[in-house]
Protein backbone atom coordinates (compact mmCIF):
# COMPACT_ATOMS: atom_id res chain seq x y z
CA UNK A 1 0.00 0.00 0.00
CA UNK A 2 1.42 3.48 -1.11
CA UNK A 3 1.63 6.11 1.60
CA UNK A 4 -0.10 9.62 0.40
CA UNK A 5 1.80 12.59 0.70
CA UNK A 6 -0.74 15.29 2.50
CA UNK A 7 -0.70 18.72 1.72
CA UNK A 8 1.29 19.65 4.80
CA UNK A 9 3.44 17.34 4.59
CA UNK A 10 4.38 18.24 1.32
CA UNK A 11 4.82 21.98 1.94
CA UNK A 12 7.03 20.52 4.88
CA UNK A 13 9.08 19.33 2.49
CA UNK A 14 9.48 22.10 0.40
CA UNK A 15 10.39 24.53 3.50
CA UNK A 16 13.19 21.80 4.38
CA UNK A 17 14.28 22.54 0.98
CA UNK A 18 14.38 26.03 0.15
CA UNK A 19 15.79 26.63 3.79
CA UNK A 20 19.14 24.28 2.97
CA UNK A 21 19.28 26.53 -0.02
CA UNK A 22 21.64 29.74 0.90
CA UNK A 23 20.59 33.26 -0.39
CA UNK A 24 23.43 33.57 -3.44
CA UNK A 25 22.02 30.00 -4.28
CA UNK A 26 18.52 31.88 -4.73
CA UNK A 27 19.63 35.01 -5.73
CA UNK A 28 22.14 33.32 -8.48
CA UNK A 29 19.44 30.63 -9.82
CA UNK A 30 17.04 33.88 -10.34
CA UNK A 31 19.87 35.84 -12.01
CA UNK A 32 20.78 32.61 -14.47
CA UNK A 33 16.47 32.37 -14.99
CA UNK A 34 16.22 35.82 -16.64
CA UNK A 35 17.86 36.04 -20.11
CA UNK A 36 18.15 39.75 -20.21
CA UNK A 37 20.61 39.46 -17.40
CA UNK A 38 22.61 36.51 -18.99
CA UNK A 39 23.09 38.70 -21.90
CA UNK A 40 24.47 41.44 -19.67
CA UNK A 41 27.19 39.25 -18.10
CA UNK A 42 28.38 37.39 -21.38
CA UNK A 43 28.47 41.13 -22.96
CA UNK A 44 30.41 42.00 -19.85
CA UNK A 45 32.58 38.65 -19.57
CA UNK A 46 33.63 39.53 -22.93
CA UNK A 47 34.59 43.36 -22.06
CA UNK A 48 36.54 41.84 -18.85
CA UNK A 49 38.11 39.35 -20.93
CA UNK A 50 39.45 41.96 -23.59
CA UNK A 51 40.46 44.37 -20.49
CA UNK A 52 42.56 41.82 -18.95
CA UNK A 53 44.40 40.64 -22.72
CA UNK A 54 44.35 43.98 -24.26
CA UNK A 55 48.68 44.15 -24.16
CA UNK A 56 48.49 40.44 -25.75
CA UNK A 57 45.13 40.93 -28.18
CA UNK A 58 46.25 44.67 -29.43
CA UNK A 59 48.36 44.24 -32.63
CA UNK A 60 50.14 47.91 -32.17
CA UNK A 61 50.66 50.36 -29.24
CA UNK A 62 47.46 52.36 -28.49
CA UNK A 63 49.59 56.41 -28.70
CA UNK A 64 52.38 55.58 -31.28
CA UNK A 65 51.94 56.35 -34.45
CA UNK A 66 52.38 54.26 -37.67
CA UNK A 67 54.88 56.16 -38.93
CA UNK A 68 56.88 55.54 -35.81
CA UNK A 69 56.44 52.15 -35.62
CA UNK A 70 59.27 50.08 -36.61
CA UNK A 71 59.10 49.54 -39.47
CA UNK A 72 56.92 52.75 -40.09
CA UNK A 73 54.11 52.07 -42.50
CA UNK A 74 53.14 54.42 -45.20
CA UNK A 75 49.24 55.11 -44.43
CA UNK A 76 47.42 57.90 -44.59
CA UNK A 77 45.21 59.55 -41.95
CA UNK A 78 41.89 58.04 -41.08
CA UNK A 79 42.09 55.37 -43.72
CA UNK A 80 39.46 52.71 -44.17
CA UNK A 81 39.05 49.48 -42.29
CA UNK A 82 41.69 46.88 -43.97
CA UNK A 83 40.79 43.28 -42.64
CA UNK A 84 42.93 40.49 -45.30
CA UNK A 85 40.43 37.50 -44.66
CA UNK A 86 37.56 40.41 -46.15
CA UNK A 87 39.18 40.49 -49.19
CA UNK A 88 41.43 43.66 -48.47
CA UNK A 89 44.81 43.64 -50.18
CA UNK A 90 48.30 42.11 -48.97
CA UNK A 91 49.79 45.32 -50.51
CA UNK A 92 48.04 46.77 -47.55
CA UNK A 93 49.00 46.93 -43.69
CA UNK A 94 46.06 45.30 -42.27
CA UNK A 95 44.31 47.34 -39.67
CA UNK A 96 40.84 46.40 -38.84
CA UNK A 97 39.58 49.25 -37.81
CA UNK A 98 41.42 51.47 -40.04
CA UNK A 99 43.60 54.39 -38.60
CA UNK A 100 42.60 57.18 -36.19
CA UNK A 101 43.62 61.60 -37.21
CA UNK A 102 47.27 61.06 -36.04
CA UNK A 103 47.45 57.41 -37.75
CA UNK A 104 47.19 55.50 -34.74
CA UNK A 105 45.75 51.78 -35.04
CA UNK A 106 41.86 52.06 -33.64
CA UNK A 107 41.42 49.16 -32.92
CA UNK A 108 44.63 48.85 -31.00
CA UNK A 109 43.13 52.09 -29.12
CA UNK A 110 39.34 50.52 -29.00
CA UNK A 111 41.00 47.41 -26.81
CA UNK A 112 43.16 49.51 -24.20
CA UNK A 113 39.69 51.83 -24.04
CA UNK A 114 37.62 48.70 -22.48
CA UNK A 115 40.34 48.21 -20.04
CA UNK A 116 40.59 52.45 -19.07
CA UNK A 117 35.95 52.55 -19.34
CA UNK A 118 36.01 49.51 -16.91
CA UNK A 119 38.50 51.04 -14.40
CA UNK A 120 36.67 54.77 -14.59
CA UNK A 121 33.76 52.59 -13.98
CA UNK A 122 34.45 50.47 -10.92
CA UNK A 123 36.46 53.15 -9.26
CA UNK A 124 33.71 56.11 -9.26
CA UNK A 125 31.31 54.08 -7.88
CA UNK A 126 33.81 52.19 -5.16
CA UNK A 127 34.50 56.03 -4.29
CA UNK A 128 30.77 56.89 -4.25
CA UNK A 129 29.66 53.60 -2.23
CA UNK A 130 32.07 54.24 0.27
CA UNK A 131 31.72 57.82 1.11
CA UNK A 132 27.87 57.50 0.24
CA UNK A 133 27.36 54.49 2.77
CA UNK A 134 29.16 56.03 5.76
CA UNK A 135 27.17 59.45 5.34
CA UNK A 136 24.01 57.48 4.89
CA UNK A 137 24.62 55.09 7.48
CA UNK A 138 25.13 57.75 10.25
CA UNK A 139 22.60 59.48 8.94
CA UNK A 140 20.10 56.99 9.27
CA UNK A 141 21.44 55.23 12.67
CA UNK A 142 22.03 58.48 14.74
CA UNK A 143 18.98 60.73 13.15
CA UNK A 144 18.69 64.70 14.84
CA UNK A 145 20.84 67.19 13.61
CA UNK A 146 23.85 64.76 12.10
CA UNK A 147 21.01 63.08 9.88
CA UNK A 148 19.85 66.64 8.86
CA UNK A 149 23.33 68.19 8.45
CA UNK A 150 24.06 65.40 5.96
CA UNK A 151 21.08 64.64 3.85
CA UNK A 152 20.67 68.52 3.19
CA UNK A 153 24.00 68.87 1.92
CA UNK A 154 23.13 65.78 -0.18
CA UNK A 155 20.13 67.83 -1.16
CA UNK A 156 21.68 70.33 -2.74
CA UNK A 157 23.84 68.17 -4.60
CA UNK A 158 20.66 66.35 -6.07
CA UNK A 159 19.51 69.77 -7.09
CA UNK A 160 22.07 69.84 -9.68
CA UNK A 161 21.89 67.84 -12.75
CA UNK A 162 24.62 65.55 -12.18
CA UNK A 163 26.58 65.96 -15.72
CA UNK A 164 26.72 69.85 -15.04
CA UNK A 165 27.90 69.16 -11.83
CA UNK A 166 30.61 67.30 -12.50
CA UNK A 167 31.55 69.67 -15.39
CA UNK A 168 31.69 72.53 -12.55
CA UNK A 169 34.15 70.41 -11.15
CA UNK A 170 36.33 69.53 -13.49
CA UNK A 171 36.78 73.41 -14.20
CA UNK A 172 37.64 74.31 -11.24
CA UNK A 173 40.25 71.49 -10.41
CA UNK A 174 41.14 71.30 -14.21
CA UNK A 175 40.83 69.19 -17.06
CA UNK A 176 42.58 65.61 -16.59
CA UNK A 177 41.23 62.18 -15.77
CA UNK A 178 41.88 62.04 -12.30
CA UNK A 179 40.29 64.93 -11.59
CA UNK A 180 36.75 63.74 -13.86
CA UNK A 181 36.92 60.47 -11.79
CA UNK A 182 36.43 62.47 -8.53
CA UNK A 183 33.89 64.85 -9.90
CA UNK A 184 32.04 61.98 -11.11
CA UNK A 185 32.33 60.24 -7.59
CA UNK A 186 31.18 63.25 -5.84
CA UNK A 187 28.03 63.85 -7.47
CA UNK A 188 27.03 60.03 -7.33
CA UNK A 189 27.49 60.16 -3.54
CA UNK A 190 24.08 61.44 -2.59
CA UNK A 191 22.18 58.51 -4.47
CA UNK A 192 24.15 56.20 -2.56
CA UNK A 193 23.59 57.71 0.63
CA UNK A 194 20.05 58.33 0.41
CA UNK A 195 19.54 54.49 -0.05
CA UNK A 196 21.62 53.25 2.81
CA UNK A 197 19.79 55.61 5.11
CA UNK A 198 16.42 54.68 3.63
CA UNK A 199 17.52 50.53 4.49
CA UNK A 200 19.21 51.84 7.92
CA UNK A 201 16.44 53.19 9.49
CA UNK A 202 14.10 50.38 8.22
CA UNK A 203 16.77 47.61 9.41
CA UNK A 204 17.14 49.40 12.97
CA UNK A 205 14.16 48.94 14.21
CA UNK A 206 14.62 44.96 13.60
CA UNK A 207 14.06 42.76 16.65
CA UNK A 208 17.89 41.60 16.24
CA UNK A 209 19.04 44.80 16.50
CA UNK A 210 17.42 45.53 19.45
CA UNK A 211 18.00 42.79 21.10
CA UNK A 212 22.01 43.79 20.74
CA UNK A 213 21.35 46.72 21.87
CA UNK A 214 19.76 45.20 25.25
CA UNK A 215 22.77 43.12 25.51
CA UNK A 216 25.09 45.88 25.82
CA UNK A 217 26.33 46.01 21.82
CA UNK A 218 28.20 49.23 21.13
CA UNK A 219 27.86 51.26 18.10
CA UNK A 220 30.13 49.72 16.22
CA UNK A 221 28.95 46.92 16.34
CA UNK A 222 25.26 47.52 16.19
CA UNK A 223 25.46 49.43 13.31
CA UNK A 224 28.55 47.97 10.94
CA UNK A 225 27.88 44.32 11.98
CA UNK A 226 24.05 44.25 12.95
CA UNK A 227 22.31 47.01 10.73
CA UNK A 228 24.59 47.44 7.48
CA UNK A 229 24.93 43.54 6.02
CA UNK A 230 21.28 43.22 6.15
CA UNK A 231 20.84 47.33 4.32
CA UNK A 232 23.37 46.12 1.32
CA UNK A 233 20.71 44.51 -0.86
CA UNK A 234 19.52 47.62 -2.50
CA UNK A 235 23.10 49.36 -2.49
CA UNK A 236 24.56 46.22 -4.81
CA UNK A 237 21.70 46.79 -7.50
CA UNK A 238 22.36 50.80 -6.79
CA UNK A 239 25.97 50.31 -7.53
CA UNK A 240 26.01 48.06 -10.63
CA UNK A 241 23.34 50.45 -12.46
CA UNK A 242 25.62 53.24 -11.41
CA UNK A 243 28.48 51.69 -13.02
CA UNK A 244 26.83 52.75 -16.40
CA UNK A 245 26.23 55.87 -15.60
CA UNK A 246 29.95 56.32 -14.59
CA UNK A 247 31.20 55.06 -17.81
CA UNK A 248 28.49 57.43 -19.58
CA UNK A 249 29.71 60.53 -17.72
CA UNK A 250 33.37 60.00 -17.84
CA UNK A 251 32.50 59.40 -21.88
CA UNK A 252 30.73 62.70 -21.46
CA UNK A 253 33.50 64.98 -19.86
CA UNK A 254 36.49 63.17 -22.17
CA UNK A 255 34.10 64.43 -25.08
CA UNK A 256 34.22 67.60 -24.00
CA UNK A 257 37.87 67.47 -23.49
CA UNK A 258 37.63 67.49 -19.62
CA UNK A 259 38.38 63.98 -18.72
CA UNK A 260 41.45 61.65 -20.32
CA UNK A 261 43.92 63.70 -22.33
CA UNK A 262 45.28 62.84 -26.02
CA UNK A 263 47.11 60.57 -26.49
CA UNK A 264 45.13 57.92 -23.53
CA UNK A 265 43.03 55.42 -25.59
CA UNK A 266 39.41 56.54 -24.49
CA UNK A 267 36.18 55.73 -25.90
CA UNK A 268 35.07 59.30 -24.90
CA UNK A 269 37.52 61.46 -26.27
CA UNK A 270 38.25 59.45 -29.26
CA UNK A 271 34.58 59.84 -29.98
CA UNK A 272 34.98 63.69 -29.46
CA UNK A 273 38.46 63.94 -32.03
CA UNK A 274 36.62 62.62 -34.67
CA UNK A 275 32.94 63.79 -34.56
CA UNK A 276 33.94 65.87 -37.75
CA UNK A 277 34.23 63.02 -39.19
CA UNK A 278 31.51 61.41 -38.93
CA UNK A 279 30.90 61.52 -43.22
CA UNK A 280 34.70 61.18 -44.32
CA UNK A 281 35.44 58.68 -41.74
CA UNK A 282 32.40 57.03 -40.04
CA UNK A 283 34.02 54.12 -38.15
CA UNK A 284 36.05 56.94 -35.94
CA UNK A 285 32.58 58.00 -34.94
CA UNK A 286 30.58 54.28 -35.10
CA UNK A 287 33.15 51.77 -32.93
CA UNK A 288 33.49 54.09 -30.03
CA UNK A 289 30.04 54.80 -29.79
CA UNK A 290 29.53 50.91 -30.35
CA UNK A 291 31.32 50.00 -27.36
CA UNK A 292 30.22 52.88 -25.23
CA UNK A 293 26.54 51.32 -25.55
CA UNK A 294 27.47 48.17 -25.21
CA UNK A 295 29.25 49.02 -21.93
CA UNK A 296 26.31 51.20 -20.29
CA UNK A 297 23.85 48.26 -22.10
CA UNK A 298 25.81 45.38 -20.48
CA UNK A 299 25.59 46.95 -16.77
CA UNK A 300 21.95 47.89 -16.68
CA UNK A 301 20.92 44.31 -18.03
CA UNK A 302 23.15 42.99 -14.89
CA UNK A 303 21.52 45.90 -12.43
CA UNK A 304 17.92 44.80 -13.40
CA UNK A 305 18.79 41.10 -13.21
CA UNK A 306 20.15 41.90 -9.83
CA UNK A 307 17.25 44.28 -8.97
CA UNK A 308 14.83 41.35 -9.91
CA UNK A 309 16.78 38.32 -8.02
CA UNK A 310 17.47 39.80 -4.72
CA UNK A 311 13.13 41.06 -4.20
CA UNK A 312 12.59 39.36 -1.19
CA UNK A 313 9.03 38.97 -2.94
CA UNK A 314 10.23 36.44 -5.04
CA UNK A 315 9.91 33.57 -3.23
CA UNK A 316 10.19 31.01 -5.72
CA UNK A 317 13.45 28.80 -6.52
CA UNK A 318 13.36 26.91 -9.84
Amino acid sequence: MTAQTTPIQKLDSEALSLDSVSLWQITRRRLFRRKSSVVGMVILAILIFIALTAQWLAPYSPTLSMLDAKPPENIGKRSAPCIYLLGCSQDQPQHIMGTDGNIRDEFSRMLYGARLSLMIGLSTVSFAIFVGTVLGALGGYFGGWIDNVIMRVMDVLLAFPSLLLAIAIVTVLGPGLINALLAIGIVSIPAYARVVRGSVLSVREMDYVSATRALGGNTYEILFKRILPNALTPLIVQGTLGIATAILDAAALSFLGLGAQPPTPEWGSMLGAERNQVFTAPHLVFYPGLAIMLTVLAFNLLGDGLRDALDPRLAHVS
